[in-house]
């Protein structure tokens, strides 16, 4: 059942010649975010014949750039947005409990209670905590998944966020909500997952020219055109929409992040949660994450004109989270001690005028005269729902026949329930490892030709060998960029990146050596 799964060079080639022999697609989804493989899982898991394009690499835009977050929806019902925040807490507890508890954990936030902060913004915080709980239960998340949130003493909120100011702390307040390992593996795990229902995943694929049925597609490696026929063509193209489907006017946000050693913050347990000031529910995080980091964010800005395939924060938005983290810090921190940075855009919904950390995070699925089918707009924690919706759309608009939707009780790849799992291993496994692959992980040793499977790529980095050929034999790797870019997070820091290319380099010339010389 493994193969199935297996997203590989050799498996990308066989399926853009069933294309091009003219292999029928009921669904051709463009864009290979997370959106866009949320969509093709749906629709493969209907029984509908569907194909993916992507024209870079899974997860290559917006959707490695977020906070890692599965959000509850707590601003948004602090905003009056009662819809979208009980489907967020909805989701959430659909990731955690059954789609991905692999790749989904309670992550504590701590708001430490400063004497900055007045008496009225403590009670504000207090009463969204308690609605924050509300919310949770009404999802039916059990407290054993997401705890119940509580106040906690100074002692207590030192030991979980170590650098925090002593001097006036009174405690804090402590909720939780859920934290993506990684953003991009989540797309990789549903798009290994519609894979192995029968979708074909095709990355380095351009489509153009879009219409009601037909796209033209270009396999950027070959240079390869061909014409290609579906019954429904839907645009999940995240910022991009609009290059696909010009009727479509959106409006990016920026949101950048800063990455630093978890040293920097002492180790951390707890996301360090401060209110902006002048904000009433708007906050920046300092977040525990993979690989000994900490990632601090989130700024919310406009972006307007051309999209760029890498954004980029500026300066006034790494002075913006320096300055708003050091005022609950015990020592200020100062751009030396930033080790990385990334940005992303959020695909809004042009609304008119207004900031946009006032836009509304509501989906949209809009039919353009050309009569491709494009969702806009939405927010990651809600993939599953979007997708449910886009298909719905598109089964009624082009009368196809398909089933009820099944994601929401559909375990990813690595997820325990999934039949792709592996057997518990007979030797010890790394940590990291099996955070990063749930019961997938002992798969990812027992498969590696590499020699040495098991050795760090390299010094200082808890990622091994084995990953990085896993990620071109199973997860579609097909450049060093895609593995330490996206299947791992290695990129986000320059100087790691230079010491695990070797290790990329090597793994994938050798892999690609074995594809041409079999034994």
């Amino acid at each position: 059942m493994s193969g199935a799964t297996a997203l590989s060079a050799a498996r990308r080639t066989a399926e853009l010649a069933m294309i091009a022999d003219g292999a029928p697609t009921d669904v051709l989804v463009i864009g290979g975010g997370i959106t866009g493989v949320g969509v093709a899982l749906d629709a493969v898991t209907r029984g509908l014949s569907v194909t993916l394009v992507e024209k870079h690499d899974l997860a290559f835009g917006t959707s490695r750039w977020s906070s890692k977050l599965v959000h509850g929806g707590l601003r948004y019902l602090a905003s009056g947005n009662v819809g979208i925040a009980r489907r967020s807490a909805v989701e959430r507890g659909i990731l955690m409990s059954r789609n991905a508890p692999h790749l989904v954990r309670a992550m504590p936030q701590l708001v430490p209670l400063l004497p900055e902060m007045s008496t009225a913004s403590r009670t504000l915080v207090r009463i969204g905590f308690a609605a924050g709980d509300g919310l949770r239960r009404l999802a039916g998340t059990s407290a054993t998944v997401l705890p119940r949130s509580h106040r906690v003493d100074a002692q207590r909120a030192i030991a979980l966020a170590p650098t925090v100011r002593r001097a006036g702390l009174d405690g804090a307040l402590l909720a939780y909500d859920g934290q993506l390992i990684d953003d991009a593996r989540l797309v990789t795990a549903v798009a290994r997952t519609a894979a192995q229902h029968g979708a074909r995943i095709l990355t380095r694929v351009a489509a153009s020219d879009a219409s009601r049925t037909s796209v033209t597609l270009t396999d950027t490696l070959s240079g390869e055109t061909m014409r290609v026929r579906a019954r429904a063509v839907v645009n999940a193209t995240g910022v991009w929409a609009g290059e696909v489907d010009d009727s479509i006017t959106l409006r990016p946000s920026r949101g950048t992040h800063l990455v630093f050693d978890a040293a920097a913050f002492g180790h951390p347990t707890a996301a360090l949660t401060i209110p902006i000031p002048g904000e009433i529910n708007r906050f920046v995080f300092a977040m525990p994450e993979q690989l000994g980091r900490v990632y601090l964010g989130l700024t919310d800005e406009d972006a307007p004109g051309p999209i760029p395939d890498v954004p980029q924060p500026t300066p006034s938005e790494v002075s913006f989270l320096l300055d708003t983290v050091n005022t609950a810090l015990e020592t200020a921190l100062g751009r030396d001690d930033v080790v990385g940075a990334y940005a992303g855009l959020r695909p809004l919904i042009d609304t008119g005028a207004g900031r946009t950390a006032d836009v509304s995070r509501e989906h949209a699925v809009v039919e353009s005269p050309s009569g491709v089918i494009s969702v806009i707009g939405g927010k990651l924690t809600e993939y599953r729902y979007m997708a449910e919706d886009v298909i719905d759309r598109a089964v009624t608009l082009r009368g196809l026949s398909a089933g009820a939707c099944r994601t929401r009780n559909l375990p990813l790849v690595g997820a325990p329930s999934n039949p792709v799992a592996a057997q518990s291993a007979s030797w010890p496994l790394p940590g990291s490892l099996v955070e990063r692959y749930g019961a997938e992980a002992p798969n990812v040793i027992a498969r590696a030709r590499c020699p040495r499977p098991t050795d760090a790529v390299a010094e200082g980095i808890d990622v091994t060998r084995a990953e990085f050929e896993y990620a071109v034999t199973h997860e579609g790797a097909l450049t060093v960029d895609d593995i330490l870019d996206r299947r791992t997070r290695i990129g986000l820091v320059a100087g790691d990146r230079e010491r695990a290319l070797p290790a990329a380099e090597e793994i994938l010339a050798e892999t690609a050596f074995r594809v041409r010389n079999p034994e």
